[in-house]
């Protein structure tokens, strides 16, 4: 897959891809249709740090869907 293209498609994928990592209960709470291409750039860097984690403190994972909150349009 090559997200360097900003598709709704794209944006699907790495919230689906966040949510499975981040092991969230409630991933509904996150619908990739929430986030537009403007927010694209955001989304994509939080995906790359959310990927490159093998784990993550209860903090972090509250601040990353504090930030995935705040993208939400």
């Amino acid at each position: 897959m090559n997200l360097t293209e900003k598709t709704p498609e794209n944006i699907e994928y790495m919230i689906s891809e966040i949510t499975t990592k981040l092991k969230m209960v409630n991933a509904e709470a996150i619908k990739a249709t929430n986030y537009t291409e403007e927010m694209y750039d955001d989304l994509h860097e939080i995906y790359e740090m959310v990927m490159k984690k093998n784990s993550f403190s209860p903090n972090e994972m509250q601040a990353i869907v504090e930030e995935l909150g705040n993208l939400r349009k």
